[in-house]
């Protein structure tokens, strides 16, 4: 028998061998009244969807806090070799002084 075989895919996006999913996760959460009031007023001006808009303004604040948590490192980090650089410049201003 010749069976014929139907694929159903449902938010995906395939590259090359790689499926990946845009998949949703549910989520319930608690806004104070003012944050909940501001924001239905900005997305009935903007005509965006209470989903969208903060699911936006999620990606966004991750983005803010990331660069927060980089930027951070690289102080202790710069702080951990400070005293090593300053070394280095000190001798290189020493050959340069000397030429």
């Amino acid at each position: 028998m010749n069976e014929k075989k139907t694929r159903v895919f449902t938010n995906s996006i395939y590259l090359g061998d790689i499926k990946q999913r845009n998949l949703m996760k549910t989520l319930s959460l608690k806004l104070d009244d003012s944050v909940f009031s501001e924001t239905e007023q900005v997305i009935h001006h903007i005509k965006k969807s209470r989903n969208r808009y903060i699911n936006e303004a999620l990606d966004f604040y991750n983005k803010v806090q990331k660069r927060k948590l980089l930027a951070s490192k690289l102080e202790k980090e710069s702080k951990l070799v400070k005293d090593e650089s300053l070394k280095v410049l000190h001798e290189f201003e020493i050959i340069d002084y000397e030429s």
